[in-house]
């Protein structure tokens, strides 16, 4: 499994301590935060793969931080794994319909939460998984560097081929050209966010070549996003 990126965030410190230490080493990076309105901040500083959300934390509840966390673009699709001493199910649907994605009661096993971690993960970033990306017809081989679409093989240069990359481990997500060039060309890379529609432009007529359909999605003053749908 690529490595993923956690949140935890969790006011119990002994369970913190004990989730964190589990969580690196099945090799996830995990920031950890006792806080909801810090949670917020890392959250928007860097997008995180997965959320563990105890409901009772400091400052605003796991519940109003799911809340947010959905409200906003950025993390509206970030699966949510809510923490919780609440066994009701009453509380239970409250923190699914709120937009977490699971619900796992205290106690719990370290292990058995590792394994529902992985299982949303697999479910939601199948790019996490291994080293065979899909959607759709598209097909990536991360490890030999290499692309086919509908069984045909795709050439791609590096730029175009990283681009591909992010897209297909966040199938569905709107990236604004600032977000992609964070994550395609990193942070310090002095570039116009119009070279992010050139290498757009490159990967469209490449994947398409051959009158397939265009698996690229623009959306006006937002950004991209792979989306069969389009």
């Amino acid at each position: 499994m690529s490595r993923a990126n956690m949140l935890l965030v969790e006011d119990d410190s002994a369970l913190a301590e004990l989730l964190v230490w589990n969580f690196e080493r099945e090799d996830f990076r995990v920031r950890h935060t006792p806080d909801g309105e810090e949670a917020l901040l890392l959250a928007r500083e860097q997008v995180p793969d997965i959320v563990l959300l105890d409901w009772m934390v400091e400052g605003l509840s796991g519940i109003e931080v799911c809340r947010r966390l959905r409200r906003s673009t950025e993390t509206a699709n970030v699966p949510i794994i809510m923490l919780t001493a609440r066994g009701e199910e009453e509380d239970r649907v409250r923190g699914l319909e709120t937009g977490a994605d699971d619900y796992v009661t205290k106690p719990f096993s370290p292990r058995e939460l590792v394994a529902r971690v992985g299982a949303v993960l697999r479910r939601v970033r199948p790019g996490l998984a291994g080293e065979q990306l899909s959607y759709a017809d598209i097909e990536m081989d991360t490890v030999g560097h290499k692309v086919r679409r509908g069984g045909s093989t795709v050439a791609l240069g590096p730029t175009e081929f990283r681009l591909l990359k992010h897209f297909l481990e966040h199938p569905g997500w709107v990236f604004s050209r600032e977000r992609l060039l964070d994550a395609v060309w990193g942070h310090d890379a002095e570039i116009e966010s119009r070279t992010v529609d050139v290498h757009i432009r490159r990967l469209r007529k490449a994947i398409n070549d051959g009158g397939r359909a265009d698996i690229i999605r623009t959306v006006r003053s937002a950004g991209y996003a792979l989306d069969a749908s389009a």
